[in-house]
């Protein structure tokens, strides 16, 4: 009996210059696709990063007053190691982000603002691959920036924007959504695989509190893996896999 052949990953598009990841917390990028996106910035393409929340809420033992600025330098120093220089921040409070118009204009907004070619994201559905139950702040951010990206181009969508100099932005080609059970395309994670461990590494805060297995040996672990795992579909090179929704 003939093996089932498994669906090779396509290599994502590379027609583009600007990008716009936007994401719930602190660590989802790093923990998504950094590889790619340090692939990208070598590149000389521009990568923009906006966050939901601060993750004040992400770590049990220091409260969100402590907590918020902690992870935000977490943050910045993050993508820093992967060449992204503006991170910015949306401030949804972190574990009750509700999906709606608020949401959808503040990211319809950033989209404005930073007008990229490519949206990233973070899995929206609401589980990992049917194993694992996805949070509320991830399916609430990845679904409105789905919807964002269509709210952007549309100056009939929250006119208000426009009377603050945000000129509609119907210039989103793709939105990739990283963490898909489903997954599309992929990037070769090969040259940016380094500093996406280093990326992630930047986290200390709360992957010390996340786990008691040394620091460097967990997230090398994790991030090697899953590209080992998508690089079976993508001709044996490590990569980050993303399901690619064209506009």
């Amino acid at each position: 009996m003939t093996e089932p052949t498994v669906p090779q990953l396509q290599p994502m598009p590379e027609d583009w210059q600007r990008a716009l990841a936007v994401v719930a917390h602190p660590d989802d990028l790093e923990y998504g696709c950094s590889a790619a996106v340090a692939a990208w910035t070598d590149a000389g393409r521009e990568v923009a990063y906006v966050l939901a929340t601060r993750g004040e809420a992400g770590i049990d033992t220091v409260p969100p007053a402590e907590c918020a600025p902690l992870r935000e330098r977490e943050q910045r120093a993050s993508a820093a190691v992967v060449g992204v220089s503006t991170v910015e921040f949306l401030d949804h409070r972190d574990g009750v982000i509700e999906y709606g118009l608020a949401l959808r204009r503040d990211i319809a907004a950033a989209i404005r603002r930073h007008r990229p070619e490519l949206v990233i994201t973070l899995n929206h559905r609401d589980t990992w691959g049917g194993v694992a139950w996805n949070t509320p702040d991830h399916v609430a951010v990845g679904r409105a920036v789905l919807d964002a990206a269509g709210d952007a181009g549309n100056r009939w969508i929250f006119p208000e924007l426009v009377e603050q100099g945000l000129e509609p932005w119907n210039g989103v080609r793709w939105v990739a959504v990283a963490g898909s059970a489903t997954p599309s395309h992929a990037v070769d994670a090969s040259a940016g695989l380094e500093r996406a461990v280093g990326s992630l590494l930047e986290h200390r805060a709360y992957i010390a509190a996340l786990t008691d297995e040394d620091p460097e040996t967990y997230v090398r672990g994790f991030l090697t893996g899953v590209a080992k795992s998508v690089g079976e579909r993508f001709g044996g090179r490590p990569a980050v896999a993303f399901e690619l929704f064209n506009r």
